[in-house]
């Protein structure tokens, strides 16, 4: 196994993560008053930021009658009641903001420009929060149905198509752990940590250290039986498997260490409960696509969330 995970984590690039992380994000603000500015730009650079971060934060912050003639943005951010710059696009690279509500321009531009998530968590702590819970849930659902897929691949012939599964030549738990060591790269990207091999060392060894111990809890569950009670299990497990990871990953960057073993149980208990409920959904899919030409499947993402 130790084989297959070292050639699978040669398929990661930590670079290209990084790379986005450090995106260059500016934005312009259109207020009808300096109090609505203010507002905005309290909200974005506040929370706990270093001297070098919040400088930074600021700085990429400009109202619209401080900038220069010509000065490029990224993003144009402009207060409710007023009308968005011409050849800009609502949703994409212009949003509105309430003065009174800043919190709702940042789900509307992170669900409009994921692309720039990492940047913006990286610089602002208001988007890292919902970041790296966002990345725990997308990658403890693409686990748990790769556990399924993996186990199926008879009914499911596009497995080779999944970008993350890195080949014939990854055992399941193999591509599960490095799933979950791309996981701990981008929640150290958005928590404005070093990413990468040698940084995270520490982080990798615990992550391949523990995919014993949930490979031996999947072993006693069957991933063979046809639509049965093996699948399940197989794919809860990686769920929660995945999800203590992250949630003990996003406590150590956030706070400098991780779940003690008792939150660590808990949330195990909680995670394994919601696993199975995304297991059973993802199970009704390819019961309904078995004879039908094959689709993608995305893992749905639960509301639920550990604190």
């Amino acid at each position: 196994m130790l084989k297959h995970i070292r050639s699978a984590i040669a398929q990661l690039s930590p670079d290209e993560i990084q790379a986005h992380a450090e995106r260059p994000v500016r934005i312009l603000l259109q207020a009808a008053s300096p109090a609505s500015a203010a507002a905005v730009e309290n909200y974005l650079s506040g929370g706990k930021l270093g001297p070098a971060r919040l400088a930074e934060a600021r700085s990429l912050l400009l109202r619209e009658e401080d900038a220069e003639p010509g000065a490029r943005f990224h993003v144009v951010a402009f207060e409710a009641g007023l009308r968005p710059p011409p050849n800009w696009r609502v949703g994409y690279d212009t949003f509105e903001f309430r003065p009174d509500r800043p919190e709702l321009l940042v789900s509307d531009l992170l669900a409009g420009r994921e692309d720039l998530s990492l940047a913006l968590a990286r610089r602002f702590s208001p988007f890292r929060d919902r970041v790296t819970k966002d990345i725990i849930q997308r990658v403890s659902g693409e686990n748990a149905m790769f556990a399924i897929m993996s186990a199926l691949p008879n009914v499911i012939p596009s497995l080779a198509e999944i970008p993350w599964a890195f080949g014939e030549f990854a055992s399941d738990t193999a591509v599960l752990t490095v799933n979950q060591i791309r996981m701990a790269f981008q929640l150290a990207a958005a928590s404005d940590h070093a990413v990468g091999f040698s940084e995270q060392r520490s982080e990798i060894g615990s992550l391949v250290a523990g995919a014993f111990g949930w490979r031996s809890l999947a072993r006693e569950f069957s991933g063979k039986i046809p639509f049965g009670g093996g699948l399940l299990p197989k794919a809860a497990i990686a769920y929660a498997g995945t999800w203590v990871a992250g949630a003990s990953l996003e406590r150590l960057y956030r706070m400098g260490y991780g779940l003690t073993r008792q939150e660590r149980k808990r949330a195990w208990d909680e995670a394994f409960t919601r696993g199975r409920e995304v297991a059973s959904q993802l199970m009704a899919r390819v019961k309904r696509r078995k004879d039908a030409k094959p689709e993608p499947i995305e893992a749905p993402i639960p509301s639920a969330k550990y604190e």
